[in-house]
């Protein structure tokens, strides 16, 4: 294996296939997003900067003349970003309120939201993850503005991720927030890390879901199913 360069000079062969290995099977090791007790110790102007000087470090080293009008900006752009847009879901200063509220309707069958995109990125290559999130819950006696599920959906999209914990956490989310067991989460999307680069298959998608509570029982989650498909089928 070729190891030019002066980090992978550092790094035994066991570490390079263990990099190659994760990065290539999308593998987590954990629901939770992997932070550092010290993750927002700087506010975000402070990131911002960081970010910035070691972006323009890292298009420096790919040649690029970054006193072209074209190129100048970009480091502080891409860092605001990175900050402000692609992972503003990493603070939890972004975390949507879900204030839940009495079901004066007595409405007990499953309340179903399709179709909520889904922009997120691989924590492996951090390139982008695009789909589309359906989640559905069944009411403890509290239910939900509907645009919360969608921002629920987009704050834990908005980190570098694997879609199967991002399913987990979106469904977690859902259970304590709306005190509910029964909840369900399926999401499909388009991966570049597999369209892009290596293999470079277009036309794969990949498909997770999370079914909790009364989702499990194969009648319950054939309804759903059945919900999600009547919009394909249009």
């Amino acid at each position: 294996m070729k190891t030019n360069g002066s980090v992978l000079k550092n790094l035994s062969f066991d570490r390079i296939s263990d990099i190659e290995f994760h990065g290539d099977n999308h593998v987590t090791s954990s629901t939770e997003t992997p932070l550092r007790d010290n993750a927002f110790v700087l506010d975000d102007d402070e990131k911002i900067a960081r970010i910035e000087n070691n972006f323009r470090e890292i298009m420096e080293t790919m040649g690029l003349d970054l006193t072209d009008d074209s190129l100048s900006g970009t480091p502080h752009r891409v860092a605001k970003m990175f900050i402000k847009e692609k992972f503003s879901g990493l603070s939890p200063q972004n975390k949507p309120v879900m204030r839940a509220f009495e079901n004066k309707y007595q409405y007990n069958q499953m309340i179903v939201e399709k179709n909520i995109t889904v922009n997120s990125s691989c924590e492996h290559h951090f390139v982008p993850i695009t789909g589309k999130a359906h989640v559905a819950y069944i009411s403890n006696g509290k239910v939900v503005g509907l645009s919360k599920l969608n921002r629920i959906v987009d704050y834990y999209s908005r980190r570098p991720q694997v879609q199967e914990r991002l399913t987990r956490q979106v469904a977690e989310e859902l259970r304590t927030s709306l005190n509910t067991e029964d909840v369900a989460v399926i999401i499909e999307a388009k991966h570049l890390c597999v369209s892009s680069r290596g293999i470079q298959d277009d036309s794969s998608t990949t498909v997770t879901a999370e079914y909790l509570g009364a989702f499990k029982n194969e009648p319950k989650k054939r309804e759903l199913l059945d919900y999600i498909k009547m919009s394909l089928d249009k």
